[in-house]
C-alpha cells in the first residue's frame, strides 16, 4: 500500500546522516560529500568526482561486502566512507577485509603493484572504538624497529560522534546525530539534510530505501518460514517464520538498523544472532 505524504514525513522525522538508510541517500551528492572529506581528511583542496552510494562488491571468494558510499577523488585515490551505529563488531577487522575487496576489485590482470590505487577508508562511529577520548584516530602500518610509516597505499581514518574535542572535525560529526542540521561551517550538509527532510522529493527517496529493505527482509523470511515447514514437515513452520521475522523487522525499523536488516537477509547465522538479542524465540 501507497504511503501517504503524511505517513512518509513520520517516518523520516526522526531519521540522521548516521542512520544509514538515510546516509545511503544523503551521500548521493558529491558536493555534500566533497564538504565532508575536506574537513575529514584536512583537504581543503580534495575534489570528490564521483560517488557511488551504496553498492555490493563481491570478493574470489563469493562473499559480498556493502559499501557506503565510495568516492572517487580527482587525484585517482578513492574514499571509502562507511557509517556504523552499533559497536557488535570487529571494526578494524572489518575496515581491513573492506578494504581488501575494493583493491582486489579495481585491480586488473597485468598491473603492476606500484600502479595499485590509493585507498582511503573513512569509519564514521557513533561511539569511540579505541575509547582513547578522541574525536579521529589515523591509522597506519608502521615499522616497529625504526618506528618509520610504511606507506603502501591503505589510510584508515576512525572518525566518532562521541567526542568533542571542539575542532571542525567534532562540529561536522554533530551535524551526522542530528534529526535537522543548521551549522553554518557546513552548509552543504545543512541544506541536504534539510532537503531530505522536508520536501517529498527527498521523503520519497528516504522511504524508497526503508521499503526496499524490509521487502528483501521478509521475503528472506517467507524463504525461511518455507524452510522449517519443509524440515518440521508442516505448515506451521512457514507461519511461524514469517511471525518471527514480522518481531525482528519491527524491532529493527523502530531503531533504524536498517544495515541490520539488509545483513540478516543473506546471513541466517547473523540473523539467529539478532533473534537472541531481540528475545525472539
Amino acid at each position: 500500500m501507497e504511503l501517504t505524504l503524511e505517513e512518509k514525513q513520520e517516518r523520516v522525522k526522526d531519521l540522521r546522516p548516521i542512520d544509514d538508510v538515510f546516509f545511503e541517500v544523503f551521500a548521493d551528492d558529491k558536493d555534500v560529500m566533497q564538504e565532508i572529506l575536506r574537513t575529514i581528511l584536512e583537504d581543503d583542496g580534495l575534489i570528490v568526482t564521483d560517488v557511488i552510494p551504496q553498492s555490493s562488491e563481491r570478493n574470489l571468494y563469493g562473499r559480498s561486502i556493502r559499501l557506503d558510499a565510495l568516492c572517487q577523488l580527482s587525484s585517482g585515490a578513492k574514499v571509502n566512507v562507511e557509517v556504523q551505529r552499533s559497536d557488535r563488531d570487529d571494526h578494524t577487522r572489518r575496515v581491513r577485509f573492506n578494504a581488501s575487496v575494493i583493491t582486489a576489485k579495481e585491480s586488473y590482470p597485468g598491473d603492476r603493484f606500484a600502479d595499485i590505487l590509493e585507498l582511503y577508508v573513512v569509519y564514521i562511529s557513533e561511539f569511540d572504538i579505541f575509547r582513547k577520548g578522541k574525536t579521529i584516530y589515523h591509522v597506519e602500518n608502521v615499522i616497529q624497529e625504526t618506528g618509520e610509516l610504511l606507506d603502501d597505499g591503505l589510510h584508515r581514518v576512525f572518525v566518532n560522534t562521541e567526542i568533542d574535542d571542539g575542532t571542525p572535525i567534532a562540529s561536522l560529526m554533530s551535524c551526522f546525530t542530528r534529526k535537522m542540521v543548521n551549522n553554518p561551517r557546513f552548509p552543504l550538509v545543512s541544506e541536504r539534510v534539510t532537503n531530505l527532510k522536508t520536501t517529498e522529493g527527498g521523503q520519497n527517496a528516504v522511504c524508497a530505501v526503508m521499503e526496499k529493505y524490509e521487502k528483501q527482509a521478509r521475503e528472506a523470511g517467507l524463504a525461511e518460514g518455507r524452510a522449517e515447514g519443509r524440515a518440521e514437515g508442516r505448515a506451521e513452520g512457514r507461519a511461524e517464520g514469517e511471525d518471527k521475522l514480522n518481531q525482528l523487522l519491527t524491532a529493527l525499523i523502530g531503531k533504524n538498523r536498517y544495515k541490520d536488516i539488509e545483513e540478516m537477509t543473506s546471513n541466517v547465522e547473523y540473523r539467529n544472532k539478532l533473534y537472541k538479542e531481540f528475545g525472539i524465540a
